[in-house]
């Protein structure tokens, strides 16, 4: 039963026109089957989590104590601050019909606030889990998009993103062992 609400769902999901890669993104969806988001999808989220990176990253300058991961948080920082720009880049050039948001997600508001509530030791295990979690979706992100995505400029930008990602990914992965 429940298998046949949620296939239904999905039907209806991906039949939507307007609303199809939209709400399949939102939910996951996408993701899972492996399909490139929209491209106003891609803009918003990964614009996003650049957002959320480069604040979380300034609060673990702040707050942690452990000199890898304040030298993490730095080059978060920086990265996460050029995307941002090269993403904006794109959009005011006109190159690409999206809009760059203003905030973070809710969900992303929600981890940083859950990072503000913690000091010392318990928020570098946060601040560190949080990355590899943010990391493992962005590289997720800029592969269906860099491997399919609908806009040739901003596709072969995702592909040239996406091993800084990784990289990024691979040194999270490694804080927290």
């Amino acid at each position: 039963m429940k298998t046949t609400y949620v296939l239904a769902s999905l039907a209806v999901m991906l039949t939507s026109p307007a609303l199809a890669q939209s709400a399949a993104e939102k939910t996951g969806v996408n993701s899972v089957m492996g399909v490139a988001p929209k491209t106003e999808d891609f803009v918003t989220e990964a614009a996003t989590s650049d957002i959320f990176e480069i604040e979380s990253s300034k609060l673990a300058l702040e707050r942690s104590a452990d000199p890898a991961t304040k030298t993490f948080a730095q080059q978060m920082i920086t990265d996460h601050t050029k995307t941002s720009e090269e993403l904006k880049a794109f959009v005011s050039g006109g190159k690409v019909k999206a809009t760059i948001p203003a905030a973070m997600s809710s969900s992303q508001q929600s981890m940083l606030d859950d990072l503000k509530k913690l000091q010392g030791d318990d928020f570098t295990k946060k601040y560190r889990s949080d990355q590899e979690d943010v990391h493992e979706d962005a590289v997720d992100l800029f592969k269906r998009y860099g491997d399919e995505g609908d806009d040739a400029g901003l596709k072969a930008w995702a592909a040239e993103t996406r091993p800084a990602l990784e990289h990024h990914l691979k040194m999270a992965t490694e804080m927290n062992k």
